[in-house]
């Protein structure tokens, strides 16, 4: 069965980012929240959304109308989910929460639908422990823009059937999305657990004086992060090989990585007093940008995606 409906459960951020991804792929959407003033905020952020896109010439004016009109909302979630194929659950990340949609989404839902939840650490086998349909429950975390951004983390439960995982992931593959699919449940997923241990390195070099929250950045932005735009870790390293490829440099550079490891950051808890002294790093980085990159959250937001822009047309993502 093709998915052609979507109900985009939860209007967020990331619910109004969902929304406005499958829309401009010509996908029909419900979009469902609990209230209209929800509703009218994520129908502002969608409009947000496809205006930005027509302003980078991703869209047109006509795509941007025609895509809008695939959008319909409601507050009865029994009419957002009765008679789609793939329900984008993004609502708030507890358990109970995401337990109860899926309940009453079973209830309304037809049997086939794949219910997907957005969830950015949970485990999908315990979001759907009392679904009388776990085959067809899955994690599909986006990255934040899911507009923008094309990754989309699937998860299987304990009872997530092989036919729901290949559905979602051909369907996500069709919308230009770069789906990957976790053989075994783990909480975090792949790309935050990776950006976590980064930021707990960063967090161990701040703490230790070793340089600034705005230092740090500037590292991983000029550094690491434009590399890792280009490609992952691993083929970097392959690159950096030579001849010999990843095994010659890991080889070679083994002894010394082994050294900065056993010095490195193994705390589980976030130090006390680092939320205040990121807080302070954060504030004088913003005033120290420069103001063609934005020293206000809504300019930094601009220059972000402008910059995604640019790097998606070179994947070919747009």
């Amino acid at each position: 069965m093709n998915i052609e409906k979507i109900s985009c459960v939860g209007t967020g951020v990331i619910g109004a980012s969902w929304a406005t991804n499958f829309i401009i792929k010509g996908c029909y959407v419900n979009l469902y929240d609990v209230g209209e003033e929800e509703l009218d905020r994520a129908i502002s952020l969608v409009d947000n959304n496809l205006g930005f896109l027509v302003k980078k010439e991703v869209l047109t004016v006509e795509e941007k109308d025609y895509a809008k009109s695939l959008m319909k909302t409601t507050t009865s979630l029994e009419e957002a989910v009765k008679d789609v194929h793939l329900i984008q659950e993004s609502v708030p990340e507890k358990y109970e929460i995401k337990q109860e949609i899926l309940k009453e989404a079973d209830s309304f839902a037809p049997e086939e639908a794949i219910f997907a939840s957005s969830t950015s650490g949970l485990l999908i086998s315990e979001i759907a422990k009392y679904s009388n349909n776990p085959f067809r429950c899955i994690g599909a975390h986006p990255y934040n823009p899911p507009h923008l951004i094309p990754l989309v983390e699937i998860t299987k439960g304990e009872k997530s059937s092989q036919e729901t995982i290949d559905r979602a992931y051909d369907f996500y593959k069709s919308i230009d999305k770069e789906p990957i699919v976790l053989q075994k449940e783990v909480l975090g997923f792949v790309a935050n657990r990776l950006s976590l241990a980064l930021y707990r390195e960063a967090i161990e070099l701040i703490m230790r004086g070793v340089c600034s929250v705005e230092d740090v950045d500037k590292a991983v932005t000029f550094g690491p992060g434009l590399r890792y735009a280009t490609m992952g870790p691993s083929l970097l390293y392959h690159l950096g090989g030579g001849a010999h490829g990843i095994k010659g440099i890991l080889h070679h550079i083994g002894p010394s990585v082994e050294k900065w490891w056993e010095d490195m950051a193994t705390f589980t808890k976030i130090p006390d007093g680092f939320p205040e002294i990121a807080q302070e790093g954060v504030k004088e980085e913003l005033k120290n940008r420069s103001k063609e990159f934005g020293n206000t959250e809504e300019e930094v937001i601009k220059f972000r995606d402008d910059i995604l822009i640019e790097l998606l047309k070179n994947h070919k993502k747009v």
